[in-house]
């Protein structure tokens, strides 16, 4: 155990030695271009383009840039598709930041897991008998993972406006539209391709249509529509530098209001609250401790249930659905947990082991631990209207009286080029796998994930 300790501090205070030497300052258009690699057992291999395009313009403001274009084309070989074109410029309008994003997603299998975290049960034991059911078993023992599917199409767009109150405290405003589509998953794609005992019955109700027939999602919001909503807020940002800040606080509080005036189909009124702190433990970027709170509530108690899962945000980023998955809470399933207004933290321990320039760019190389969690503190009505539509061999729907804390832990490796091309590659597991199979929370949230993507989770 010495041993390794020592060994673990000779390597920080080798990277502190690296640190010291003065990195290249970049100016005009640098491209980091990457491949989109992933796996979905239901919607298959991913595959697909990653580029950020940075003007650094004459490197006065290095290692931030003065502005960037994000494009990506992503595509699954069971039909889903994924794009987004996102632009933020921070010297077009004198003091003010622009920023700009549309993307669209077209999910033939989505996932949807019910609502209120925990209170929603998942029937992951069997769901794994499905999995492997390769003869024929009684019905009741075996449950197909397109069960807790939806077919959705979701476009966003936004256009944010960020301007100085003073240097480090700034006013935000922005409209944001999207359009949802989301309904019954299509059976011949989902089948597509598999072996006859592991096709979804065409007589088997998803979880989906289930809660339809509860009346738990109602017919005026079931099968989605438009969202049009201007969104305020304030900010505070002391952080050192954006794409990989080392210390500093970055805090944010709007508040999002789509009326049915400005177009919306189902009215609701939000808000957001998220408070991101850097705390250098090693000086020059070497050990950094990050951790961000986010707080997400509905004014009222109306609101889309396909508006809830996300985390939203202003300025160059965008918001982030599935609460679960490698932008929100890494290694628990996405849109896991969903409710009216919903709690999360993600903390992080970042190393950067070495650094070093080659080919005329600033390289370095960083190991992570981290942990993230979200909970629901206040759900949607779980209280059935009707069961006719339950079934044979009903699966069980519903299981703790109250949410609480979903928990992940994981790591990860960055590949990190002039402190704003980022590659990570990270795995997150979630602790409810461990606790005893008496516990309510057992194998609730998933087995892991493993996530290949850009940039940092904040």
């Amino acid at each position: 155990m010495k041993r390794l300790i020592l060994i673990l501090l000779a390597a920080v205070l080798s990277s502190a030695a690296f640190a010291q030497k003065s990195e290249i300052v970049k100016t005009g258009i640098n491209i980091g271009p990457l491949p989109a690699v992933a796996f979905d057992a239901d919607k298959g291999f991913q595959y697909g383009a990653i580029l950020n395009i940075y003007d650094y313009g004459d490197g006065s403001n290095y290692p931030n840039y003065d502005s960037k274009w994000y494009l990506e084309a992503s595509f699954f070989t069971k039909g889903s598709q994924l794009y987004t074109v996102s632009y933020d410029n921070k010297e077009l309008i004198p003091g003010v930041r622009w920023s700009s994003t549309v993307t669209t997603s077209i999910d033939k299998a989505f996932d949807f897991y019910g609502f209120n975290g925990y209170m929603s049960y998942y029937d992951y034991e069997r769901i794994a008998v499905g999995k492997e059911n390769k003869t024929v078993q009684d019905p009741s023992k075996y449950l197909y993972s397109p069960f807790y599917k939806v077919a959705r199409i979701q476009v966003l767009g936004k256009t944010d406006f960020v301007g100085n109150i003073t240097p480090s405290f700034k006013w935000e405003a922005g409209y944001h539209i999207s359009y949802f589509k989301e309904g019954e998953i299509d059976r011949d794609n989902i089948n597509k391709g598999k072996e006859d005992y592991n096709k979804f019955p065409g007589n088997t109700p998803t979880l989906f249509e289930l809660y339809r027939g509860m009346g738990l999602i109602s017919d005026e919001e079931a099968g989605g529509g438009l969202t049009s909503s201007v969104r305020l807020g304030l900010t505070y940002d002391t952080r050192d530098k954006e794409g990989a800040p080392s210390r500093g606080v970055w805090a944010e509080g709007h508040v999002t209001a789509a009326p049915k005036w400005l177009g919306t189909t189902n009215p609701h009124y939000r808000y957001s609250l998220t408070f991101r702190h850097y705390l250098p433990i090693v000086k020059n970027d070497v050990l950094t401790l990050a951790y961000r709170l986010n707080y997400e509530g509905t004014i009222g108690s109306n609101a889309p249930y396909y508006v809830l899962p996300y985390l939203t945000v202003m300025g160059d980023y965008f918001d982030r659905d599935g609460m679960g998955g490698y932008r929100t809470v890494r290694g628990l399933m996405r849109s896991r947990v969903v409710g009216l207004d919903m709690a999360t933290y993600n903390a992080e321990l970042r190393w950067r082991f070495t650094r070093f320039q080659m080919f005329n760019q600033n390289i370095a190389l960083g190991l992570s631990a981290f942990s993230d969690g979200t909970m629901v503190t206040r759900g949607r009505d779980l209280e059935p209207n009707s069961l006719m539509w339950l079934g044979p061999n009903p699966p069980q729907l519903f299981n703790k009286e109250k949410d609480s804390p979903h928990i992940t832990v994981g790591a990860g490796f960055r590949f990190i080029m002039n402190e704003n091309f980022i590659v990570a590659v990270e795995y997150g597991t979630p602790v409810s796998r461990f606790v005893d199979k008496s516990n309510p929370i057992h194998g609730q949230d998933g087995t892991g994930a493993l996530y290949i993507n850009t940039g940092y989770l904040f």
